[in-house]
Formats: C-alpha cells, structure tokens, sequence
C-alpha cells in the first residue's frame, strides 16, 4: 500500500507534480528565447546604424592634394543659373545626387584643360545618381564659344551663370576659375578644389564613390 502511494505522490517523471511544471519549463524556455532574439535584434540594428558623413581627406593626394575637405558639410548657396536651354535651376534641383560642380570660362586656360578629365568622370557614372555641371561664367557674347567646348567634351552640357552670382554666394567664395565644389545627395557641400585637377585619376572616382555608397 506504501508503495502505490508512494507511486501515486511521489516526485516520478509520470506523477501529478510533474504534469504541472511541464507547462512552466516551456513558459520559461519561451521567455528566454524571446529574450535572446531581442539581444540579437538591438545588435543587429546597431551594426546597420548609419554612419556619419564619411572622411573625404584620404582622397587629398596625387591630383587632388589641393582637396579642401570642410571639417562639417556646407549648405549650398541658393543661386539661380542657367541650363542649356535657358531654364533656370538651382542646386535644389539635383537633391539626390552627387554632383560636381564646376565654374569655368573659355579664356581660362586651366579650365580647358581639365574639361576632358570631367567628361571622362561623367561618362563613367552616366548609370548612377550622379551630375557633372559645368557652370560658365563667360558673357552672353561669347556663348558659341561655350557651346563648342561642351561639344568637344560629351556627355557635358553647358550651364551658364554670366552673373558670377555663384562664385559669390559660395561661402567661401569661388578663389578664382576653374573652382570644383562637390556635393552629396542631400545637397551639402563635402568638398572644393581650386585650380585644375584630373578628374579622371583614381582619387577622383574613390571620392565619387564614397560619397554614391553614403
């Protein structure tokens, strides 16, 4: 008789006592592993957090070792210029993308020579969210000269600022011509060079690219 109670209300895998915490260990392995999804989700999403703007300077070297790289981006200047039809467009239009802007004349030699090495950068992300704008700044009176040396340099297209407004309401102002200032796909300016520079060189595409990953 001792031993059918015994049976009966003992600790065995097959009493009542068991049947009870059977439920509570599966609520409590539940618990834990719900637990542990979150850790791995809260590491997870912080792996992928975005970083801030990328460092630009690794790029100052061989033909851009007059690379100015401002220590925070700058807000681009609200200018109205001119594309080659005579639509006016502000930077505000090529949100989005990155964009190399560049200010030049057909009497600045330096700016001529360059032109070809910006054809070639356009040309190499023709498929991506990306612009080169050559901005003009040469009078109305010497429009055809402008627009031979877009033609000469395909797939540019001419934009014309005759005004100089642009080079003024940079901040800091254009030092003198060809001036290039890029900006990132939220419109901010990251980086400038004055003077010519090959835009072709690898230096200038690892910048295109870093800032086309961002």
């Amino acid at each position: 008789m001792s031993e059918i109670q015994s049976s009966e209300n003992g600790s065995g895998g097959n009493g009542p006592g068991a049947a009870k915490r059977s439920p509570l260990k599966w609520a409590i392995g539940a618990a834990m592993l719900v637990g542990v999804a979150a850790v791995l989700y809260v590491i997870a999403a912080a792996s992928f957090k975005p970083s801030g703007p990328a460092d630009l300077n690794e790029f100052k070297r061989a033909s851009l070792v007059k690379l100015d790289v401002p220590s925070s981006p700058r807000a681009a200047p609200g200018t109205t210029f001119f594309d080659e039809a005579g639509k006016p467009v502000t930077l505000a239009d090529f949100k989005g993308q990155v964009v190399v802007l560049n200010l030049w004349a057909t009497w600045c030699a330096p700016c001529k020579k360059e032109m070809p090495t910006l054809a070639k950068l356009a040309a190499a992300y023709a498929t991506q969210p990306f612009k080169v704008l050559p901005v003009s700044v040469d009078r109305d009176s010497d429009l055809n000269l402008a627009q031979a040396e877009m033609a000469a340099n395909a797939p540019l297209k001419l934009y014309r600022d005759p005004s100089y407004k642009m080079s003024f309401e940079m901040e800091p102002r254009a030092a003198g011509y060809p001036t290039t200032v890029i900006y990132d796909k939220q419109g901010r300016e990251r980086a400038r060079l004055s003077g010519d520079a090959d835009w072709a060189s690898p230096e200038a595409r690892g910048l295109v690219e870093t800032l086309l990953a961002e």
